[in-house]
């Protein structure tokens, strides 16, 4: 596990994981209005059914250099939204929130699409009255 450092007014050292910082970047993601969800892929879909537990992790990458973090989300997004525009409001809103709780500069947020998420019909069984 990676950690960033930061040595401010020689106070001491901060440390601060790449699991934070996906986690963050998680739940600013899951904020905005379109996105049903981050997508854990295959391998984490199968270990959240046995589990039973949800990660704020899953489908969130995070590469820290010195002190500059890029980061790669993948995503499930809402049938009938404009992605691009969705895509964009995610960027900002990680962007804003990581910088806002870490300190770090977030070069790049990668927003990944994995699956379109149509809403559920409402179904009502017919009932024949004879």
């Amino acid at each position: 596990m990676d950690e960033i450092r930061k040595d401010d007014n020689n106070m001491g050292i901060v440390k601060i994981s790449d699991e934070v910082v996906s986690v963050i970047a998680g739940i600013a993601a899951g904020e905005i209005k379109g996105i049903v969800g981050i997508s854990a892929g295959v391998t984490g879909g199968i270990t959240q059914i046995l589990t039973g537990k949800k990660s704020n992790t899953k489908g969130v990458k995070v590469n820290v250099e010195d002190e500059s973090a890029a980061i790669d989300i993948t995503v499930n997004v809402e049938y009938g939204v404009k992605i691009p525009e969705v895509a964009f409001q995610v960027q900002e809103n990680v962007k804003k929130a990581v910088e806002t709780m870490t300190g770090l500069t977030v070069s790049a947020v990668n927003i990944y699409i994995q699956n379109i998420v149509l809403p559920k019909e409402n179904v009502v069984p017919e009932i024949d009255e004879e």
